[in-house]
C-alpha cells in the first residue's frame, strides 16, 4: 500500500483525468482578482468565480493539487506548526471539481472508489461525518456505498457546513475520517475525545449549493456544485503507515537536509520540523512573486521566514542556513511544480538577504529577551517587553510567543495590543483582506472590446449605476457609471490605465473619466450632462492623442522588461506595473540597485529594437501553448484560457490584453528617468518615451551646461572640475576634524578637574559645549583610561535635541548599571535610551531640563552606592 507523496499525487490526479475531468495547474498562492483572501488556502479559490457564476470555462469539471498557505489572516495555523503533527504553514490540497456537472451521488462514489479501490485503504477504517439535515447524503453512504449506518456521523456544527469565509460560495458537507487504531488516544467525531490523534479527517467533499450573503442569507448558485479537498500530506502518511506528517518521505528528506546544513544530530527536535514546514512555505510565495516587507503578504512572509531562523539559531546554526535548504525542496518538488527549479536562484537570494538582515539582531534580541524572562516573578511575558522586542528588533509577537512557550509562560498579549495601538494597522494588515466579496460592484453584462482597430463605435446601454446601486436612469450633473454592450474603451487592466472621452447621444453627452472591468463588462465611468437611460444608444469616442501616448509606453515596457532580463538575469521578473499616458513605471524582482552602466545598458537594448522598427503581431493562443513558447506571464494577472500574445521582432514576447504602436518605431525614444527600491528585493524604474523622452534628454543638456558654467567649464570639462571641488573639499574636511580633536582633546583636560568622589568613588557628570555627538563615545573612553575606575556622564545640547551618555568601567558595573542611569537622566529631558551594562546612550527633546537633570546624578548614585 506504501507509496511515495510524488506517487499519491499523480495518481490522483489520473484517477479523475481518467474520468473525464481536466488537469488545472496549481493556481498561485496570491489570489486573483479576490481581495476576500490572504493567500489561497484551498483548491476551489481558483475556481470561486465559476462557482458564482461569474466566470465560464471550456470544461464542467476539474482536478487540481493546489498548492496551499495559511499563516496570517483568518486561517492562520502558524502557532501550532512543529508542534502538531499535522500543523503546516504550506501543504498541499488535492481536490476534484464539478461546475454543474455532477453532484453527491457522484463525489461520495469517485472519493470512496479512489481510497479504496485505487489506494486500497481497509474499508473497516473509514467512517464518515454528514451535516445533520443532509439525508441525501446519509443515503448515498448507507445504501449506494454500503457503510453501516454506524459508521456515518451527523454533526450540526459549523464542521459539516463549510463556506471559504464569511460569504461566498458554501454549503453542507461529507467529510471522510481514517482510524489510526485503538492505540491512539481520540474518539471519533462528534465525541468529547474528538480533538484526539486516533480518527483523522482525511477528505472533505462539499456539496456547493449556497452564495451566503453578509446577512447571513443563502441564495442558491446558479447550479449545484462539488468542491472537494483532500490533504497530501495526510493521505501520505496513512499510506506510508507514520502518525505524523513530518514523518512522511518529503518531510523525513527535508529534516535530514536541515540537521545536516545547521549542524545538529538530533532528529526529533521540533526546530527541525519547523525549518522544513517554513522552507517550503516561503520558497513557494517568494516563488509566486511575494516579498519580505512590512505589511500585508510581505510581512506574513517575514514572519515566517524569522521564525525559520530563529529556530536554526537555537539549533546552533552559527551562519545564514535558510537559503541552503533551497536545493534539498527543489529536488523534492520541483518536478510537480517546475516554477520552483525556475526561481530557485530568486528564491535564494531573497532568503539569504532576508536572514542576514535578521541575524544582525537576533543574537541581542534573543540576549535581552533570555534575560527578562530569567527575572520575571509571574508565568507571563509582559506586554511592554514583547512590544520592545517588536518594535526595536523586529521580533514578530508570535516569535516571542515561541520563545515563551518553551520555557512554559505565556505573553501578555492584551498589553501587548495596547503598547501596539499606534502601529497595529502595519502588523495586521491581514485585516484589509477580510471585506465582503458580495459587496463589489457587478456588473451580469458582457462588453465587446473594439477598441484594438476602432476609436468610435455605436453601441447600447446595458446597465447604469449610480452610488453603488443598479439603475435605469442617470439624470444631467449625475456621476454614475454606464455599461455597453460594445466599446472601444480600454479597460484598466495588465497596468495600463483606462482610457477617458465621451459618450454621446442626440441630447448630450456622459464625459468618461476612467474606464474599469466588471467582471465581463467595460464600464465608464464619469459624469453626464443630460439623462441617460438603458436602452439609448451612443456613439462611443475614446481620447486618441492619450490613447497613443499611453501605448508608447505600454510597448516600451514589453522592450524594457525584456532588456532587464538580458541584462540582470533570467531572475528578472515583473512585480507590477503602471502604464500612463505621461510616463510608465515597472517594478521588478532583484537584490541590488541597478548601477548606471546597467541601466544605460538597457536604455541602449530597447533603443536599438526601436530603431529596428519591427512590426507588432498579436496572436491568440492557448494558455499552456503560450507559456510552452516562451511568452512572459505577469505576475497578478490572471489569465482565460486563451490567451493574446504580444510579439516584437525576436526581442519580446508577453501574454498582453493592452494597446500597442503598430511598429516599434513608432515609440521615437526611450528614456529612463529613475531607479529606486521598494522593498526588500524589488526595484522601481520609471521611464519616458516618444516627446517627453526627448523633452528628459533636452532638460538635461540644459542643466549640465548651466552647471558647467557655474563651475566655469564647459560641459566636457564638468566632470574633471567637479573632482577638482571634491577633493578640495577633503581637505578642507580634515582640517576641520583636527580642530574639533583638539577642541575635544582640550575639553577633556578642562572637565576632569569637575571630577569628585561618592563613597570612594569617582564620578564626572557633566554639560559639555561645543562638543559634537559623535565625538561622546571617544571621550568616555578616554575618561575610563585615564580614571581607571569611574563613573562618567556627560550631556550634550544641540538646538532642540540632546544626547547623552554614560560610561561605568567594568568594576563598577555589578553597584551601577549603565542603561538604568542613562534612562534616569533621559527621563527628564524627554526622552529614553538603553545599551550595555558598562556603556548606554540616550536621546532626548529638552535641552532647557539637561543642567538640571545631570546635577540630579550625584543624589541618584548616592542612593546607588
Amino acid at each position: 500500500m506504501s507509496k511515495t507523496t510524488a506517487e499519491i499525487r499523480c495518481a490522483f490526479l489520473d484517477f479523475f483525468a481518467a474520468r473525464g475531468h481536466q488537469k488545472v495547474s496549481s493556481s498561485s498562492l496570491v489570489p486573483a482578482n479576490d481581495p476576500t483572501l490572504l493567500f489561497t488556502n484551498a483548491g476551489m479559490n481558483q475556481f470561486k468565480d465559476v462557482f458564482l457564476g461569474t466566470e465560464s470555462r471550456s470544461y464542467d469539471k476539474a482536478t487540481s493539487s493546489q498548492r496551499c498557505v495559511r499563516a496570517g489572516g483568518k486561517h492562520n495555523d502558524l502557532e501550532n506548526v512543529g508542534y502538531t503533527a499535522r500543523h503546516h504553514t504550506f501543504f498541499e490540497m488535492l481536490g476534484n471539481f464539478s461546475f454543474g456537472d455532477y453532484f453527491k451521488t457522484e463525489a461520495i462514489q469517485y472519493a470512496w472508489d479512489f481510497l479504496t479501490t485505487e489506494l486500497g485503504l481497509p474499508k473497516d477504517k473509514l467512517l464518515v461525518t454528514i451535516y445533520h439535515e443532509d439525508d441525501e447524503a446519509f443515503d448515498i453512504w448507507a445504501n449506494k456505498i454500503g457503510l453501516p449506518e454506524d459508521r456515518i456521523i451527523r454533526i450540526s456544527t459549523s464542521d459539516n457546513f463549510w463556506s471559504m469565509g464569511d460569504t461566498g460560495p458554501c454549503g453542507p458537507c461529507s467529510e471522510i475520517f481514517y482510524d489510526h487504531g485503538e492505540h491512539i488516544w481520540g474518539g471519533p467525531p462528534g465525541s468529547p475525545e474528538e480533538d484526539g490523534d486516533r480518527f483523522i479527517e482525511i477528505w472533505n467533499l462539499v456539496f456547493m449549493q449556497f452564495n451566503r450573503q453578509s446577512d447571513g442569507t443563502m441564495q442558491p448558485l446558479p447550479k449545484p456544485s462539488i468542491d472537494t479537498g483532500m490533504g497530501l500530506e495526510r493521505i501520505s502518511a496513512i499510506l506510508q503507515n507514520v502518525h505524523s506528517n513530518y514523518e512522511i518521505d518529503i518531510f523525513q528528506n527535508l529534516i535530514e537536509a536541515t540537521a545536516t546544513v545547521v549542524g545538529t544530530t538530533d532528529k526529533q527536535d521540533k526546530s527541525l520540523r519547523v525549518i522544513a514546514d517554513h522552507i517550503r512555505s516561503c520558497s513557494f510565495l517568494i516563488c509566486d512573486g511575494i516579498i519580505p516587507s512590512n505589511e500585508g503578504r510581505g510581512y506574513v512572509l517575514r514572519r515566517i521566514i524569522r521564525r525559520a531562523v530563529r529556530h536554526g539559531n537555537k539549533l546552533g546554526a552559527s551562519e545564514v542556513f535558510f537559503y541552503r535548504l533551497v536545493e534539498a525542496l527543489v529536488t523534492q518538488m520541483g518536478d510537480a511544480y517546475p516554477e520552483l527549479a525556475a526561481n530557485r536562484e530568486l528564491i535564494e537570494k531573497v532568503l539569504r538577504t532576508e536572514e542576514e538582515q535578521f541575524s544582525r539582531t537576533l543574537e541581542r534580541g534573543m540576549s535581552i529577551l533570555n534575560d527578562a524572562l530569567n527575572e520575571l516573578t509571574s508565568n507571563v511575558v509582559p506586554g511592554e517587553l514583547v512590544f520592545k522586542l517588536y518594535d526595536t528588533y523586529g521580533f514578530p509577537a508570535d516569535l516571542t510567543n515561541d520563545v515563551a512557550r518553551e520555557k512554559e509562560l505565556s505573553i501578555d498579549e492584551e498589553g501587548f495590543q495596547a503598547a501596539m495601538a499606534a502601529q497595529r494597522k502595519r502588523a495586521q494588515q491581514a485585516s484589509q483582506f477580510d471585506t465582503d466579496y458580495n459587496e463589489q460592484l457587478k456588473s451580469n453584462s458582457t462588453s465587446e472590446f473594439t477598441g484594438y482597430d476602432q476609436v468610435t463605435n455605436q453601441a447600447e446601454i446595458v446597465e447604469l449605476f449610480a452610488n453603488g446601486q443598479q439603475v435605469e436612469k442617470l439624470s444631467a450633473g449625475e456621476e454614475g457609471v454606464i455599461v455597453l454592450d460594445k466599446s472601444p474603451f480600454y479597460a484598466e487592466s495588465g497596468g495600463q490605465i483606462g482610457d477617458t472621452g465621451v459618450l454621446k447621444t442626440t441630447s448630450g453627452s456622459f464625459e468618461v473619466r476612467d474606464t474599469v472591468k466588471l467582471g465581463n463588462a467595460i464600464a465608464h465611468k464619469g459624469k453626464a450632462d443630460a439623462d441617460f437611460k438603458l436602452g439609448d444608444v451612443v456613439q462611443a469616442e475614446f481620447d486618441v492623442a492619450r490613447r497613443e501616448a499611453i501605448k508608447l509606453n505600454h510597448s516600451a515596457t514589453h522592450l524594457m522588461h525584456a532588456a532587464l532580463k538580458q541584462v540582470l538575469g533570467e531572475h528578472v521578473n515583473q512585480k507590477g506595473s503602471l502604464v500612463s499616458a505621461d510616463r510608465f513605471r515597472f517594478d521588478f524582482s532583484h537584490f541590488e540597485a541597478v548601477t548606471n552602466v546597467e541601466l544605460q545598458s538597457v536604455e541602449t537594448l530597447v533603443n536599438q529594437q526601436i530603431r529596428a522598427n519591427h512590426s507588432l503581431q498579436t496572436k491568440l493562443m492557448n494558455l499552456d501553448e503560450a507559456k510552452d513558447a516562451g511568452a512572459m506571464a505577469l505576475f497578478g494577472e490572471k489569465y482565460a484560457e486563451d490567451v493574446r500574445v504580444v510579439t516584437m521582432g525576436d526581442f519580446s514576447m508577453e501574454l498582453c490584453g493592452g494597446t500597442h504602436v503598430n511598429r516599434t518605431g513608432d515609440i521615437g525614444l526611450f528614456k529612463i528617468v529613475s531607479e529606486s527600491g521598494i522593498a526588500a528585493g524589488v526595484r522601481r524604474i520609471e521611464a519616458v518615451t516618444g516627446g517627453k523622452a526627448l523633452d528628459v534628454v533636452q532638460s538635461q543638456s540644459q542643466q549640465l551646461s548651466q552647471m558647467a558654467s557655474l563651475l566655469k567649464t564647459d560641459p566636457q570639462g564638468l566632470f574633471i572640475r567637479i573632482e577638482h571641488v571634491l577633493e578640495q573639499n577633503k581637505i578642507v574636511e580634515k582640517e576641520l576634524e583636527k580642530l574639533k580633536q583638539q577642541l575635544a582633546s582640550n575639553a577633556t583636560t578642562d572637565v576632569l578637574s569637575e571630577v569628585y568622589e561618592i563613597k570612594g568613588v569617582k564620578v564626572l557628570s557633566t554639560v559639555l559645549q561645543g562638543i559634537e555627538a559623535k565625538a561622546l563615545r571617544t571621550m568616555v573612553d578616554d575618561f575610563k583610561n585615564q580614571l581607571a575606575s569611574a563613573i562618567i556622564v556627560l550631556g550634550i545640547a544641540e538646538e532642540n535635541k540632546v544626547s547623552l551618555i554614560v560610561g561605568v568601567t567594568k568594576d563598577l558595573v555589578s553597584k551601577v548599571k549603565a542603561g538604568e542611569l542613562v534612562n534616569f537622566v533621559a527621563q527628564q529631558v524627554g526622552g529614553k535610551g538603553g545599551g550595555r551594562p558598562d556603556m548606554a546612550q540616550a536621546g532626548g527633546s529638552q535641552p532647557q531640563n539637561l543642567d538640571s537633570a545631570i546635577a540630579s546624578v550625584q543624589a541618584w548614585l548616592e542612593e546607588k552606592l
